[in-house]
């Protein structure tokens, strides 16, 4: 049955594959009806919008170009979250993105409050995600550099006159200084007093506190050096964080802008992608990309869906199959109809999926910040004691201990730490999307490494889904006659059994089918119908033991295929059996391997299965699965994962099938296969592969123990560098720009192993 969507579009559903359990074959029409016009699936896009309208009364979006580190992020919760009507605040500083919940009747008084800190917001428009993802990428403009350039050549002749002069304080000096200071440090003593006003010990407020301090105790060259060293490394490291902040939108780009659309005339023309519509008719040449999701309805080619799935080998397209945004045709052109305008298009969920999975905090990143919060705090009270207690207390000069305070206030900010876990995260995240595997949230991408079991549905996922004939044991007469009659019966159905039984014979058989008259299902055993004025009958073991023609080398082939997990129907006339036909759903080749690399990394493996026993084993046993557990409902894979839960802690479970929806929402980590195109796996997933590859859970496990040993990695690092400085300071022999050095030089080391997530490629192998 069609639902009209417009008037060149209509909808048809498309069933989930379904279980062989039993052997008979039910009846169905002999025909299929085509549509005059393209059918399509719609999108049934559930899941949350991630570009909350600023009409909404309750919620808005900003975009902070400003917003790019943890120091901004809590001076805008200082001052927001004491707001009357603010409710919640959700930062996602890898994207510059500030979602405030609200019950104001406006967002004026938000919008004022951020201005008054200087964080310029600009509210996130609702209508396209690709207006965002097209907008221009953070640069550094050529003024800027130019600035800096004229600040360090100052501050270079500073050095130079203070050195061969022998002061620090004399007024070429002092002047060349103060030109450096005001060219590179306008814009970080402009932050750091309004951080200073809301009580916000930040980077530019204990930088501009250490370079006026600087001033005051007569270094004017090193506090020019300090700050044209620090505004370089900002820059740097802006420049550096912006990397993995854009790593996902390479995918966006390669999206078409145009789409070649079949007008009511009959004439193709170019047209933006963005004004076209679900049912329109679009034209794709070899070698072009794919503009916007659908269905196929002209033509046939290959096409490169490593953008969306990882597979490195083109796919088979015909009439009927799915093309994504995107994607690359290789070979042959086609006609395909829009299944799904710009914005919803697979593609831009994907990264709509993973723009939000960079906004929620991964564990470590949570206890990062915890640790900031009091970090800094106590750093600063230390440089304060510092400065005063050894003159007050013990008589010592005032400038050294005041100049050790201030080379600890530079390297007491913790940006290195802090922007070391959403780096890793991010480049973690955009690593296995670009593999075809989408990652719901750092929490995830952290918690794969701990997998102890993972649970398996069969169906569609170690198999294939879809029956083939595996065994034809003929019983009286010739295979290809026995066949022939089969076919011709199944034909008649559309039970998936019928339809192996039709493919295989068009595969593998050049005879012409037989006409059938009085057609008949019988229920619960199989189907019968007059060929040739002779009544043929195909079903189950049931069927021909009604009819009392069973006799025992039927019984020795049903017994022998039936123990290998096959499901079988055999094939006979009113007297005698004329074969017995093994009907299997094939395991996938990939699922061997998959399984194999699972051992190899220490986890137990176990299949669940509304199926048969018999045939749970046997399946699992052909994969090398460790257990496996049959005739399963959904509420009993349920109880097997809640079991496993108690059993090894941390528990995965791979399903693609609406009846997987309980035990994957109770897993610590649910696998939806196939995701490409499906909207509810893309929702409910906590890890969506977007083919039909179990071997990207194991390249998934690994990317998950590669991100941790970097994060911890980055944590060591940062907190390394600050304990030798901090020593370097209470001793004397570090200087001011030795400090900005080790705190900006931290960072960036941090920002570039983070990085190398990136590069990392699936180990020792190519997904296929």
């Amino acid at each position: 049955m069609t639902t009209p969507i417009q008037d060149k579009a209509h909808c048809c559903g498309e069933g989930n594959p379904q279980e062989l359990e039993g052997s008979c074959i039910s009846s169905g029409n002999d025909t299929n009806e085509q549509a005059d016009s393209c059918s399509i699936s719609p999108p049934q896009l559930n899941m949350e919008e991630s570009f909350p309208s600023p009409e909404s009364t309750n919620q808005i979006r900003y975009r902070i170009d400003k917003m790019d580190c943890p120091t901004e992020e809590y001076l805008i919760r200082q001052k927001l979250e004491s707001m009357k009507g603010v409710e919640s605040l959700e930062f996602n500083l890898m994207q510059r993105w500030l979602t405030v919940t609200h019950t104001l009747s406006t967002p004026d008084a938000i919008t004022q409050a951020l201005m008054a800190i200087d964080m310029h917001p600009v509210p996130m428009l609702a209508t396209s995600v690709q207006v965002e993802l097209n907008d221009k990428l953070f640069s550094i403009s050529q003024r800027k550099w130019w600035l800096l350039g004229l600040a360090g050549v100052a501050a270079t002749l500073a050095e130079v006159i203070a050195w061969t002069s022998g002061s620090d304080k004399s007024w070429p000096v002092m002047v060349l200084a103060l030109v450096a200071i005001v060219v590179s440090g306008t814009s970080t003593y402009k932050k750091g007093w309004i951080a200073l006003k809301n009580l916000n010990l930040n980077i530019n407020a204990l930088m501009s506190i250490a370079v006026t301090g600087a001033i005051l105790i007569g270094q004017w060259p090193e506090a020019a050096m300090v700050m044209v060293l620090f505004t370089l490394a900002e820059m740097i490291e802006a420049l550096s964080l912006d990397r993995a902040r854009n790593a996902i939108r390479g995918l966006m780009e390669m999206t078409p802008d145009k789409a070649n659309i079949l007008q009511d005339d009959g004439t193709w023309k170019s047209t933006d992608a963005a004004m076209i519509t679900i049912g329109m008719t679009a034209r794709v040449g070899p070698g072009e990309r794919i503009p916007l999701d659908g269905e196929l309805t002209k033509g046939q080619s290959a096409v490169n869906q490593a953008p969306i799935t990882g597979e490195s080998i083109p796919i088979a397209k015909s009439v009927g199959d799915k093309v994504f945004a995107g994607t690359i045709n290789e070979t042959g052109s086609f006609e395909y109809c829009i299944t799904a305008i710009q914005t919803d298009s697979t593609l831009s969920r994907i990264i709509r999926a993973v723009e939000d999975a960079q906004g929620s905090r991964a564990p470590t990143q949570r206890f990062v910040d915890s640790f900031a919060k009091i970090y800094t705090p106590i750093v600063f009270i230390v440089a304060l004691g510092i400065a005063v207690l050894p003159p007050l207390l013990f008589g010592l000069a005032w400038m050294p201990w005041i100049y050790k305070a201030l080379v600890l206030l530079v390297i007491a900010c913790p940006c290195a730490l802090v922007v070391s876990t959403p780096v890793t995260v991010v480049s973690g995240l955009a690593a296995a999307a670009k593999a075809g595997i989408l990652i719901k949230g750092g929490v995830y991408l952290e918690e794969g490494r701990k997998l102890k079991s993972l649970a398996l549905d069969k169906t569609g996922t170690i198999t294939q889904g879809k029956p083939v004939v595996t065994d034809i044991v003929s019983l009286s007469g010739e295979e290809s006659q026995a066949m022939r009659l089969a076919a011709t019966l199944a034909g008649r159905s559309d039970h998936p059994v019928s339809a192996a039984l039709s493919n295989h014979f068009k595969s593998q058989f050049t005879l012409v089918l037989e006409d059938v008259t009085d057609f008949e299902a019988i229920t619960g055993r199989g189907v019968k119908g007059c060929i040739g004025n002779q009544w043929y009958y195909l079903g189950n073991h049931r069927l021909v033991e009604e009819l009392g023609i069973c006799n025992g080398a039927t019984e020795v082939a049903l017994n022998k295929l039936e123990a290998e997990g096959k499901t079988s129907v055999i094939i006979s006339n009113e007297t005698t059996p004329l074969a017995v036909i093994a009907v299997a759903d094939t395991v996938r080749e990939s699922s061997r391997q998959a399984i194999v690399e699972l051992h190899a990394l220490g986890i137990r493996t176990l299949m669940l299965t509304g199926d048969n026993d018999l045939t749970a084993k046997a399946i699992a046993k052909s994969v090398g699965i460790d257990d496996a557990r049959g005739n399963l409902l959904p509420e009993d894979k349920l109880s097997v994962i809640n079991e496993e839960l108690s059993k090894y802690g941390t528990v995965g479970m791979v399903g693609d099938g609406i009846n997987d929806a309980p035990a994957l929402a109770k897993s610590s980590i649910g696998f939806a296969m196939g995701a490409a195109g499906t909207d509810t796996a893309l929702e409910t997933a906590d890890v969506a592969l977007m083919d039909d590859d179990l071997r990207k859970i194991p390249h998934f496990i690994r990317l998950s123990i590669k991100a941790a040993g970097i994060l911890k990695q980055n944590i060591i690092i940062a907190l390394s560098i600050k304990a030798v400085f901090l020593v370097l300071a209470f001793m004397g022999v570090a200087t001011l720009w030795m400090a900005v050095f080790a705190d900006m030089g931290a960072s960036l080391i941090v920002v570039f192993n983070g990085l190398r997530l990136l590069r990392r490629k699936n180990s020792g192998r190519q997904c296929q």
